[in-house]
């Protein structure tokens, strides 16, 4: 046999395998691409996070600083979405409350991930006893609804960046967790699981290589479809004076600051009250059309 047909022979099941996973890559993204919904969401939450990333390039004006004889000044030239109640360029606190609100969103979401995804996979992989503590630990967090749960840490905590982060990390804690929980259940019963398991390997390896991965997919499709209820959570205790501390950018701060002038300058409140709804809307349509991309009975 020569060289080429030795190489050719040794490299048969490799490549078809690396391109059955590129392919299967390929296709989800292009079913969520073909997703129109889908699409329009993915575009809001990219132009939401670029302008989060770059606002100190993008704002025009000092997001902190205002002048008072340019108070409550309606879109124009100058400004384009025109001034709040101190002077403040609405377009720069804008862009620089994207940014706020995006850490937000990406610290609470990574405490939830993290210590859901364990919580349910220890919960689910070991069942019994362990699983039985777990679950009644989880309905008490469940008996509160999530907003009602982050108020009432705030309250105890006090107001400010860290503790809203913590206040809706630990709310959001339950359903991740028992989402991990209700998958495991499925996968810890497979063929391949109990074959790794007869061979005497770990049960952390038995987690980690075999179980963990097939979370993967709720998880993705369910963290993006929170990350629009951690927006909404943040915004909220920020407006009910809970949340981010003045003068720091917040869209709730926003918005709440300007409910005394809803009849006299309706656009500073309009403005931060659209920003909201429209990234809220863009996550749950990406929510939604993953969900669509990588669930198996979608794709006939």
């Amino acid at each position: 046999m020569s060289a080429d047909s030795r190489a050719d022979a040794a490299g048969v099941g490799v490549v078809p395998e690396a391109d059955a996973r590129l392919t299967a890559r390929g296709e989800w993204l292009r079913r969520l691409v073909r997703n129109r919904a889908a699409a329009v969401g993915l575009v809001i939450v990219v132009l939401f996070v670029l302008i989060a990333v770059f606002a100190d390039v993008l704002a025009p004006y000092d997001a902190g600083s205002g002048r008072l004889e340019e108070r409550l000044l309606p879109p124009s030239g100058a400004h384009w979405l025109g001034t709040d109640a101190l002077g403040r360029d609405m377009l720069s606190r804008l862009m620089l409350g994207a940014r706020t609100s995006l850490e937000i969103q990406l610290a609470t979401i990574g405490i939830a991930v993290v210590v859901g995804t364990v919580w349910g996979l220890v919960a689910g992989y070991f069942s019994g006893w362990v699983d039985d503590v777990s679950m009644r630990l989880i309905d008490v967090l469940l008996a509160f609804p999530g907003i009602l749960l982050a108020i009432t840490i705030v309250a105890v905590l006090g107001a400010g960046f860290g503790n809203i982060i913590i206040a809706i990390g630990i709310a959001s804690l339950p359903g991740l967790a028992r989402l991990v929980r209700g998958v495991v259940l499925g996968l810890r019963e497979l063929e391949y699981v109990e074959a790794a398991r007869a061979v005497g390997e770990s049960h952390v390896s038995i987690m980690y290589r075999y179980v963990l991965p097939g979370t993967i997919a709720p998880l993705t499709v369910a963290t993006s479809l929170r990350m629009a209820s951690v927006l909404l959570s943040a915004s909220a205790l920020s407006f009910l004076g809970l949340g981010v501390l003045p003068p720091t950018p917040e869209w709730g701060a926003m918005l709440s600051d300007a409910r005394d002038y809803m009849i006299s300058a309706p656009h500073a409140a309009a403005i931060p009250g659209i920003a909201i709804t429209v990234v809220v809307v863009g996550f749950n349509l990406l929510g939604d059309g993953l969900r669509d991309a990588l669930d198996p009975k979608m794709r006939t």
